[in-house]
């Protein structure tokens, strides 16, 4: 298996960093796995979608270099592993502006003449690790995690097919917390190289 990495923080001494590293070192646990860390803030990935990419959107152009080259990356891992804080309760703009660009018409899905949807990515197993500074019971009221999880999970990688088998939203409200999660990061990676086992990577703690 191989597995990339991605996360999006401006500070490479973040916890945010901490926990990719952490899921990395579970994953690689096992030599058999590889991994690829992508820290979107360090590479300058550029998140604006421009009119190249409204233009590629509409069949009337190609698509950027560096967009081929994120999409080059996603096509040699077998499993996506997207890690990152929380800003008002979703994604941070630099990681939404990546998905936006990468996950382009005519490579994650084609809108056919017919008007049917034909998902590109089934092939691509997905893990979300999601980090919050609030505590569990503020999600539970407002139903932030759900909402969460109907954006990203499916509406985003359901639409493209790619299936996501772990989606985590870790709760930092203090320093016990931050272990925990440390500790449950390479547990993640861990399970996923043991999924790996498996014919295709189903929930990670099925086989």
């Amino acid at each position: 298996m191989h597995a990339l990495v991605v996360t999006s923080h401006p500070e490479p001494a973040s916890l945010t960093h901490a926990i990719a590293r952490q899921v990395m070192a579970g994953i690689e646990s096992d030599p058999s796995h590889t991994g690829e860390m992508a820290d979107l803030a360090a590479e300058g990935f550029d998140p604006r979608f421009t009119s190249v990419d409204h233009e590629l959107f509409l069949r009337r152009g190609a698509a950027d270099p560096g967009v081929l080259a994120e999409q080059r990356r996603i096509d040699r891992a077998d499993v996506l592993v997207l890690v990152y804080p929380i800003y008002w309760w979703s994604m941070p703009g630099l990681l939404k502006g990546w998905i936006d660009r990468v996950f382009a018409q005519g490579w994650a899905y084609d809108e056919l003449p017919d008007g049917r949807l034909m998902k590109r990515l089934d092939r691509l197993a997905v893990q979300l690790v999601a980090i919050g500074a609030a505590d569990p019971g503020t999600y539970a009221r407002h139903g932030y995690s759900q909402a969460m999880r109907t954006q990203i999970d499916h509406g985003i990688f359901g639409y493209c097919g790619a299936r996501v088998v772990g989606s985590e939203i870790m709760m930092l409200p203090d320093a016990q917390a931050r272990e925990d999660a440390l500790r449950r990061a390479f547990t993640i990676g861990r399970e996923l190289a043991r999924a790996a086992g498996c014919d295709t990577i189903p929930e990670p703690t099925a086989c």
